[in-house]
């Protein structure tokens, strides 16, 4: 069983959530319940699914729920480039937050690899 919180991707992943609600707090009342969770909810669910994996037994279930979370970022990364398109959220903000993402998908594919290198 490993320690989801001791592990690279997890840290990164857990920042990008912190800083999609610090984003999405300038956003439209009436996004609260639309863009705004489903954003949050997603980027959530990448740290989220690499702690459940992180108890799984097996590198290959484990690797599983990588590919839950590499999913899961990229539906964020999605409905940033929405809120940037519909002006919710400013150049700068989504650029960087994209990078970010872009970096976490990096990680994910990386340890997905080393944990089934057959596949």
């Amino acid at each position: 069983m490993r320690n989801f919180k001791e592990l690279q991707v997890w840290q990164k992943s857990h920042l990008v959530v912190i800083e999609i609600y610090r984003i999405t707090k300038a956003f439209p009342s009436d996004e609260r319940f639309g863009l705004v969770s489903q954003i949050r909810r997603s980027a959530a669910s990448v740290p989220a699914n690499i702690a459940e994996g992180c108890v799984r037994k097996g590198d290959r279930d484990f690797s599983r729920f990588l590919s839950i979370a590499a999913g899961s970022a990229s539906e964020t990364q999605y409905h940033l480039l929405l809120s940037h398109e519909l002006k919710f959220l400013g150049k700068n903000d989504y650029m960087e937050i994209d990078r970010q993402i872009k970096e976490v998908k990096r990680m994910l594919y990386g340890f997905m690899k080393r944990l089934t290198p057959d596949t």
